[in-house]
């Protein structure tokens, strides 16, 4: 009898039990799982914090025994492999405080990843200072926040689960501050669409810091000392400051590792030892965009490559294609999303690389409820391959990104966008879906009907002498803000006050969200003057560059 022993359960080492037992019926199948739970829901363990997720067992996905029942699996937890003897094809297993061995013909090593713990002078004295991996770990935060009611909490780092904490301890009733090392929050997305999620935080009384870390623990944690200096009162810490691949076991039995100590591993997911196998948050992937080597650390992914692993230990014939890291977050009222590269990572890339900004509606505007969308799309204006998306607003984001993540990965391009057909009734979506749009604004640009600038290259363009003209009314000028010294001629108006603009000037023409600027960019161009779009206009600008707007 085929015996196949995996290493940790969860998203990956489970999704390959049971697609396992479902292929091989004969196969012996030994699940081992160094902690008390084997299949736990360890993204919904931010929304327990606050109360969101009420019942602490709604955490627990599968227990050992209904895993026994259904598929016949040999489930342990509470059984942590301390070392492989690849010649010997056994492993060391420790459970109560006493070592046995066990063999096998096929091992899976499924150990995820681990919190990033960096080093922070008096971090060890500190009492009050926790990560958020397991539930173990949120049982830890639950009896700390009962016993000793916290009332300012500080969240080191301001990544997916970051925020997702910051939001939670704000709904439980802490005043919350979140420092972040990167200059702004959200670090995955690009500086502008993250800068909606940093002001729906203030916006709820989070406070942010930015371009700043954590240097010091004093009074056993009750104080923490930025770089700069700054002190904060802290009686709750949460450290998120990122993952890194659980390695411990894999680096002892002498299997190759690679990008930041990730298990690397073949198309097929074999180790660089013999009928070692190894998925999840641990290995090492291939960026599908780039075809460079990554560390993704998805639930999504994890599940896929556990159901690939046991299909290939099974004999059928399925490939390790990569992953574009596609990821969504809640933050109080405001959704962000991203899939694929950002304009950051594709330039890091040498990837040629245009953007496109797109505001739409969750919905049809004309029907009740319908709230803004802004998407960022990424790509080549050449040959048009998608590099990748963003989303920001308060519905219909998921939709959207998701639409995208199968467009590349589908290998569609921008000119494919426009084609793509949607269910459409006004409660559901819009005629023209805001993809769809984003395909059009892209192809004006790849077929040079439209040129733009993005919102950073403004100033250095009007220092060079260009001229911002801006197509709204004057009723949003007053009501919302203006750019300093920019021409103000209402778009209706346009067309017979062209002798008010200089043909020998260039000009920058922007709106609130970018769809009367093309229009005027349009009407400027087949009269002869030279002009380029503010990609996102004064909505977008307004929103990072809050600080330069005039309001009168």
């Amino acid at each position: 009898m085929t015996k196949i022993v995996i290493v940790g359960g969860v998203a990956g080492g489970m999704s390959a039990a049971t697609r396992l037992r479902r292929l091989m019926e004969d196969a012996e199948i030994v699940v081992l799982e160094k902690g008390p739970y084997v299949s736990f829901a360890n993204c919904g363990l931010p929304y327990y914090v606050s109360g969101e997720i009420s019942e602490r067992a709604d955490l627990i996905v599968q227990t050992p025994q209904a895993l026994q029942s259904r598929f016949a699996l040999d489930v342990r937890p509470d059984h942590e492999v301390v070392a492989i003897q690849p010649a010997e094809k056994t492993i060391t297993v420790r459970h109560n405080g006493r070592e046995f061995t066990e063999r096998y013909d096929y091992l899976i090593l499924s150990p995820g990843a681990k919190p990033f713990v960096p080093t922070i002078e008096g971090l060890a004295e500190a009492k009050n200072v926790f990560s958020l991996r397991n539930v173990p770990d949120v049982d830890r935060i639950m009896e700390y926040v009962k016993s000793q009611q916290p009332k300012k909490a500080t969240v080191i780092g301001a990544g997916f689960i970051g925020l997702e904490m910051a939001e939670n301890l704000r709904k439980s009733g802490l005043d919350v501050t979140i420092v972040e090392k990167a200059p702004h929050v959200l670090p995955p997305l690009d500086e502008e669409m993250a800068a909606y999620v940093k002001n729906e935080l203030e916006k709820n009384q989070v406070n942010v810091i930015t371009s700043q870390s954590a240097v010091a623990f004093k009074e056993q944690g009750q104080k923490i000392i930025l770089e700069d200096g700054t002190n904060l009162d802290s009686d709750l810490t949460i450290l998120s400051v990122g993952v890194q691949p659980e390695n411990t076991l894999a680096q002892a039995a002498g299997i190759e590792l690679g990008l930041r100590g990730g298990i690397l591993v073949d198309e097929n997911y074999q180790t660089s030892v013999e009928n070692i196998y190894a998925v999840g948050d641990a290995i090492v992937v291939k960026q599908q965009i780039t075809g460079e080597d990554a560390l993704i650390s998805l639930a999504s992914p994890a599940n896929r490559q556990g159901r690939q692993v046991a299909d290939v230990i099974a004999g059928l014939p399925r490939k390790n294609r990569g992953s574009i890291g596609t990821a969504i977050v809640r933050v109080f009222d405001l959704t962000a999303a991203s899939t694929g590269l950002s304009e950051r990572g594709a330039k890091q890339a040498g990837l040629d690389v245009q953007v496109v900004h797109v505001s739409g509606k969750s919905h049809a505007g004309y029907y009740p409820g319908a709230t803004e969308i802004v998407l960022k799309l990424i790509f080549d204006q050449h040959s048009g391959k998608i590099y990748g998306g963003e989303g920001i607003g308060a519905e219909g984001v998921d939709k959207r990104i998701d639409i995208l993540a199968t467009a590349i990965k589908g290998d569609l391009t921008i000119f494919d966008l426009p084609e793509l057909e949607f269910t459409y009734a006004p409660p559901f979506g819009s005629a023209k879906d805001p993809v769809n749009m984003l395909g059009y604004a892209a192809m004006n640009l790849a077929e040079g009907i439209s040129e733009n600038i993005q919102w950073h290259e403004l100033n250095q363009e009007l220092e060079m002498g260009k001229i911002l003209l801006d197509v709204r009314n004057p009723q949003e000028l007053t009501r919302n803000g203006q750019f300093p010294e920019a021409v103000n001629i209402p778009l209706d108006d346009l067309r017979c006050r062209l002798p008010e603009l200089d043909p020998t000037k260039e000009y920058i023409i922007t709106c609130h969200s970018g769809l009367r600027s093309y229009l005027g960019e349009r009407i400027l161009k087949q009269a002869g003057f030279k002009v380029k779009n503010l990609d996102g206009a004064f909505a977008l600008y307004s929103t990072v560059k809050k600080e330069e707007i005039k309001h009168v």
